[in-house]
């Protein structure tokens, strides 16, 4: 295979950001102005790992944790109000937060869990084990998006970070059973030769493991202004869509 085969089967750090931005366009497409198309929602599932994946990429490519912290802190903070309107068509949805909270919390556990990389194993597996434990509750008492299940999938990219074939095992299998087990939900009924299947509408995240598996490292096209247009972009087509709830 030639070299330019190669590079044509690889994403990159700015094909990943544009893929997710429209997959997550087409899901909130889907629950603001256009609801019934189910087809969105169906795409919009790949969103969520793919953002999960790098948001762990980021954190450890990042040049200033503290800056990186604060572009999460201040983004969550300005998305409310438009999350608000297009979720909860209301300024105020105390039950329900924007993801950019689930992506703090989830940086909060792993730079905990990097404080102890040197440590003993038992410790590191202690602290481990806590942040997944932390996860799993925060998740839920804090209403951020996804609950529990979002913490929990940026976890999965961070203990299985890396590109063996155990890092793709432990990927998939945990995904699955966030997606198919945790989260569940509607499934879709489908013949196949006379028998009858059904495929759950969360599960088809999973298939963002493709485009994740294929991204080798390589960061693509980047500058400031595109790096502000990714955290500008959650935000503005937030407040669009809430907007146009009203129309």
């Amino acid at each position: 295979m030639s070299e330019e085969k190669k590079f044509r089967l690889q994403t990159t750090s700015f094909s990943l950001h544009i893929m997710a931005m429209l997959f997550m366009l087409c899901d909130h497409l889907w629950g603001t102005i256009v609801p019934g198309n189910d087809w969105l929602t169906c795409i919009g599932r790949l969103a969520f790992p793919i953002y999960a994946f790098m948001i762990v990429e980021g954190y450890f490519h990042t040049k200033s944790l503290k800056k990186y912290v604060c572009r999460l802190l201040i983004f969550a903070v300005i998305s409310e109000i438009p999350f608000n309107l297009a979720m909860g068509s209301s300024l105020f949805y105390p039950i329900h937060q924007n993801v950019l909270w689930s992506f703090l919390i989830s940086v909060g556990l792993i730079a905990w869990n990097e404080k102890v990389k040197e440590k003993q194993i038992w410790i590191r597996i202690l602290v481990g084990a806590a942040a997944v434990i932390i996860g799993y509750i925060g998740g839920i008492i804090t209403f951020v998006d996804f609950y529990n299940a979002g913490i929990l999938t940026v976890l999965v990219f961070y203990f299985f970070r890396g590109k063996k074939w155990w890092h793709y095992i432990g990927q998939a299998i945990c995904l699955y059973y966030i997606n198919f087990e945790m989260l569940g939900g509607l499934s879709y009924e489908i013949d196949i030769f006379g028998q009858t299947y059904f495929i759950a509408r969360q599960g088809i995240a999973l298939i963002a493991l493709i485009p994740i598996w294929l991204c080798k490292g390589k960061q693509g096209y980047h500058s400031k202004a595109f790096q502000y247009f990714n955290y500008a972009f959650y935000p503005l087509h937030l407040l669009i869509l809430g907007l146009l709830k009203f129309l």
